[in-house]
């Protein structure tokens, strides 16, 4: 049984390698006729040997409504088949977008489709590897998600998709291949835990409020989940309302990460960490500054394209030499 498997999967690579695209191509695709595949499913060849064995018995017994009956389903499979054809002819596939995630997340890539809104399409199926989504059409226009697997942090090779149908009667299946030239990118998995991000430093240094701070910043009514030891006793005596106190913690503005810091770490693990504490600076709110090797020094700087342009630069780091 799994020679068998692996017999069809091989024929099947090597019948999908000469199928249209052969190489990458840009995008917006028009899917036309010399594009399209259209093959009989294993319901379509039981109908066409019960057709087969129906015409014999209606000739061998000159049977002529049996033949007629023969011949009108006969008509019907071949219009779904052309109908199957007809599904896909004409698709547009405008665009490819994914938001880059962190490896070892699926990435969802999205497909954004087109086609002529007087025409309806139903029973669209998008596939990609072990990935499929359903693709619908509402006024001529959708989009289908496949949640691809990653691994590794770099460019994603999405590989041909493919879209298909078995509609109206299931008889065949109609395809195409579509093979985007857009590399997906995938940022460093972080590392999951770490010491904590290092301090800040330069000319802008300044202060923010923080539950563990070292001074107090000022005093502020209680709020429920405000803990004990931070209320002001005596204030609150004065006053006759419970007040807390606000701590505040010097923080520099500008929090250099460094690779050459980082030298007792193995090379992908400098990538983890340094991610980490990307991460960890945009959500402390903290300026940050990347020095990675052969490279201008990125920022400082803080919010979502800082950020992109830092996790890009890792993500696409050469590999640790071997040896």
């Amino acid at each position: 049984m799994g020679e068998a498997a692996s017999v069809r999967a091989r024929l099947g690579a090597r019948l999908s390698a000469l199928a249209r695209p052969r190489a990458p191509e840009p995008l917006p695709v028009r899917f036309d006729r010399r594009r399209v595949y259209v093959l009989p499913t294993a319901f379509g060849l039981f109908f066409l040997a019960l057709l087969l064995g129906m015409g014999a018995g209606a000739l061998n017994y000159n049977n002529n409504p049996a033949l007629l009956l023969c011949l009108l389903l006969a008509g019907a499979g071949l219009a779904s088949l052309l109908h199957a054809h007809l599904q896909l002819s004409g698709l547009t596939v405008q665009a490819a977008s994914a938001e880059p995630v962190a490896a070892g997340r699926p990435l969802a890539l999205r497909l954004h489709v087109r086609a002529d809104p007087a025409r309806p399409r139903r029973g669209l199926e998008v596939r990609c590897g072990q990935a499929r989504a359903a693709l619908h059409l509402e006024d001529g226009a959708g989009e289908a998600v496949l949640d691809l697997p990653t691994q590794r942090r770099g460019w994603l090779e999405p590989g041909r998709i493919r879209i298909a149908t078995t509609r109206p009667l299931g008889l065949a299946r109609a395809w195409s291949w579509l093979w985007p030239d857009a590399p997906l990118l995938v940022f460093p998995a972080p590392e999951p835990h770490g010491p904590p991000l290092p301090q800040g430093a330069g000319d802008n240094a300044q202060a923010r409020l923080h539950p563990s701070g070292d001074d107090v910043h000022h005093l502020r009514a209680w709020r429920r989940g405000d803990a004990r030891r931070a209320i002001a006793w005596k204030p609150s005596a004065r006053r006759d309302q419970l007040l807390v106190r606000e701590y505040e913690q010097p923080q520099g503005a500008d929090v250099v990460l460094d690779w050459r810091e980082l030298g007792a770490l193995a090379h992908e693990d400098r990538i983890r960490r340094l991610a980490r504490w990307v991460d960890e600076a945009e959500r402390d709110l903290r300026r940050y500054l990347l020095r990675l090797p052969g490279q201008p020094p990125i920022g400082p700087s803080r919010g979502a394209a800082h950020r992109y342009a830092c996790l890009r630069a890792l993500a696409l780091m050469p590999e640790a030499p071997r040896g």
